[in-house]
């Protein structure tokens, strides 16, 4: 039987049900933009490997309790879980420091900087040099669009802090893109 990638909803209920078939397709149809989005947040390919195993296992053990809720759905509880397990990940590796910013550091420039020249590989790659602080801090806010309060609940961290970090990633990352224009 050939089961379609396109009706995510049967899909779901094939996964549900056990079909190996169906978690293979799964599997494949999900595992490229879920690695792209661990490697948003973990910067060593090995990592990113056992992070993402981690998420297939904790995707397939709790697949039966996610409810369809139309096209996208699948994949957006998928991401949710990923992006958790990396958390996880580097909290367990001590590898989320924070640095207080001193009224002495640079701050952001007049003007952001013109991006549209720049390929979105180059960018992701400046993305993955910044600290893991500032990364995490910056991706949960502008690309996963989570809240100062949604962050600092995650991270066990101060709102203040949350702000205070993605104002740092920014000037960094602005700085960079300034650098190789």
């Amino acid at each position: 039987m050939s089961i379609e990638t396109g009706n995510e909803q049967q899909l779901l209920g094939l996964v549900k049900q056990g079909d190996p078939t169906a978690m293979k397709t799964v599997y494949s149809t999900h595992v490229r933009y879920l690695t792209a989005v661990c490697s948003r947040y973990i910067v060593n390919d090995e990592d990113v490997k056992d992070v993402l195993q981690e998420s297939f296992l904790k995707i397939f053990s709790g697949i039966a309790s996610v409810e369809y809720r139309g096209k996208g759905s699948l994949r957006g509880w998928m991401t949710r879980v990923t992006v958790n397990e990396a958390l996880r990940f580097l909290q367990r590796n001590n590898r989320i420091r924070f640095v207080d910013i001193s009224m002495y550091e640079h701050d952001l420039p007049e003007k952001e900087p013109d991006i549209d020249s720049i390929p979105s590989s180059v960018i992701f790659q400046l993305i993955r040099e910044l600290p893991d602080g500032y990364r995490t801090i910056f991706n949960l806010y502008v690309i996963e669009g989570k809240s100062h309060k949604e962050i600092a609940s995650m991270l066990d961290i101060k709102e203040s802090t949350s702000a205070s970090q993605l104002h740092r990633a920014k000037a960094l990352l602005a700085a960079k893109i300034a650098a190789i224009q």
